[in-house]
């Protein structure tokens, strides 16, 4: 604890951290309090897979990309939509800023605090079928050398050496229950002590209070979080009009600790939400065979070969393929009626394009093991987490003939029986055109098009071959769940991630960063990612609000 602190940030996780690191850069005193226990310390990035934007960087340039901050910024708009002339006001600047700091000074910043990224650039979200459109027209995916836990690892050890100068201090198990306003400006906070908690990071706890506290400074950041593991609120605030019925089971990406509460309660004391529609879930989710919180979900990262199939077992259409346009995909899913979808597979796919979300799924780039990674991601066979999921996971179905693997398939379906013939003339359509240099398959143009890339080529896509190939197999199906993610709208904040009260000015003494401010703005990807953006708008919304207050604090 410390007394008469000049910032309260409410939240431990990636932006409370940055902007804390920035505060204590310019001399100031902080109180960190955050509702879980020090296990937690750094929330959801902690167990992302650490993939950050960067533009024209000299990956980008060693593997052959060619890249711009006018072509990153077309594609940023093109992907943004940004169409609401009030709630996108602050999102577009946001937008701006954020796609040049990608340019420009974000990988220097990172690389002086000792984040290193790796080689091989991935391409993620590649988007639709037009220029100006939405998705990335390069690779810019850097994964990082360590993962989440190295992104946390860069900002939290310079804030602990603070905490050990007595300049910073934790309040743990301390939830906010409301903001002190008074004279119209923010002055503190006020909420409930919860009991004491020894769970492992990312494991529920409990909510049950022991007592209360009141923290008074100058100014609070709140960085909190989205609504992700909250699914009464990703129910209230589901786009149906946009993407369809919200659906009936979900899954969670993130931990029980994400939950929303800081976005009413900022609200209730003058803060202003806006693009509360815009949301980031994903369509590739598999039930965690070994979780950590209540309905711990993985997503898959795929590679563009696998065949994507609706639950009544009609193929999808472009845009909607593995890793090219995620909103445009959950739209199709959901217009069945149903809220899930299949893939099906061989070995030889699965070996080169499943990637799975999460630190913890990668223990050899998070660990940093370079024998490690070049002995799981060069050596024959699935990378031991995508094949203990292959094994263990219920989602998944190995057969080594099609009637056999439809059977598994139906014995798992929340829906429609597929029909095994109907699904083996759309797979026997599709092989033919592995026969010929040239196709009118719109995933084979997509896939050929992927193996133009060299990063692609030698660790991401498959060579071309039939699906019904039994050198390729074994074959594999895997149900697709809807996994929840992220929150793309928020509390509106300006540039300096001051939030943004219903009248359009700014709340003394109130800043927001991260993803409980959609990333910077309310809203800075408006309605759809380009992947690789989320721990980079945690980073420069709390660079804005720690560097903002440390020039202004008196």
């Amino acid at each position: 604890m410390i007394e008469n602190p000049d910032v309260i940030v409410v939240g431990a996780g990636l932006a409370g951290l940055v902007a804390t690191h920035e505060l204590v850069k310019a001399g100031r005193r902080v109180l960190v309090l955050d509702q879980e226990n020090r296990a937690n310390l750094g929330g959801q990035a902690f167990w992302s897979l650490g993939g950050l934007f960067f533009v024209d960087s000299p990956e980008q340039r060693r593997l052959g990309v060619k890249d711009s901050l006018e072509l990153a910024m077309q594609d940023w708009l093109g992907s943004a939509g940004f169409d609401r002339e009030d709630e996108d006001h602050w999102a577009r600047q946001w937008a701006r800023a954020y796609v040049q700091f990608a340019a420009t000074e974000k990988r220097q910043y990172l690389h002086d605090l000792g984040l290193r990224v790796t080689p091989l650039v991935g391409w993620a979200e590649r988007g639709g079928e037009s220029a100006d459109g939405h998705g990335n027209s390069v690779p810019r995916f850097h994964l990082t050398w360590g993962t989440g836990p190295e992104v946390v690892r860069v900002f939290l050890e310079p804030v602990l050496a603070a905490e050990q100068r007595g300049q910073v201090g934790f309040a743990f198990r301390h939830r906010v229950d409301d903001l002190i306003v008074e004279n119209d400006a923010v002055v503190g906070v006020r909420g409930s002590v919860l009991e004491a908690s020894s769970e492992e990071r990312g494991v529920a706890s409990s909510r049950n209070i022991e007592g209360e506290f009141e923290f008074r400074a100058e100014a609070v950041i709140v960085s909190s979080g989205g609504i992700g593991h909250n699914h009464d609120l990703v129910r209230r605030n589901w786009p149906t009009d946009r993407l369809g019925p919200c659906p009936e089971h979900m899954i969670s990406g993130v931990p029980a600790y994400v939950d929303g509460r800081m976005l009413g309660i900022t609200e209730a004391a003058g803060g202003r939400i806006v693009n509360r529609d815009r949301m980031w879930h994903y369509t590739e989710g598999i039930h965690n065979w070994d979780p950590v919180w209540p309905d711990h979900a993985i997503r898959i990262i795929p590679g563009p070969s696998s065949l994507w199939f609706d639950a009544n077992g009609k193929r999808m259409t472009a845009p909607a393929f593995p890793g090219f346009d995620t909103n445009a995909t959950m739209k199709q899913i959901l217009a069945t009626g149903y809220d899930y979808s299949w893939f099906i597979l061989t070995q030889s796919i699965i070996e080169k394009e499943f990637a799975l979300s999460g630190s913890e799924q990668n223990p050899d780039i998070t660990g940093k093991d370079l024998k490690l990674t070049l002995k799981s991601r060069v050596a024959k066979g699935a990378p031991g987490p995508v094949e203990a999921f292959k094994q263990h996971g219920v989602d998944f179905v190995v057969a080594d003939t099609l009637p056999e693997l439809i059977a598994g398939m139906n014995k798992i379906s929340r829906g429609p029986q597929l029909d095994p013939a109907d699904i083996e003339r759309q797979i026997v359509a599709r092989d033919r055109n592995i026969e010929h240099n040239f196709s009118k398959d719109a995933q084979l143009m997509a896939v050929n098009n992927a193996r133009r890339y060299l990063g692609d080529k030698l660790g991401r896509v498959a060579t071309p071959h039939k699906i019904l190939d039994p050198a390729h197999g074994p074959l594999i199906g895997v149900r697709l769940n809807i996994l929840t993610r992220k929150t793309l709208g928020g509390l509106q904040t300006n540039l300096d991630s001051q939030v943004i009260r219903p009248d359009g000015t700014p709340f003394p003494g109130l800043y927001a960063a991260g993803e409980v401010a959609g990333f910077g703005g309310g809203g800075v990807h408006g309605y759809n990612a380009l992947e690789g953006t989320f721990l980079g708008g945690c980073i420069f919304s709390g660079r804005a609000a720690g560097r903002a207050l440390g020039r202004t604090l008196k």
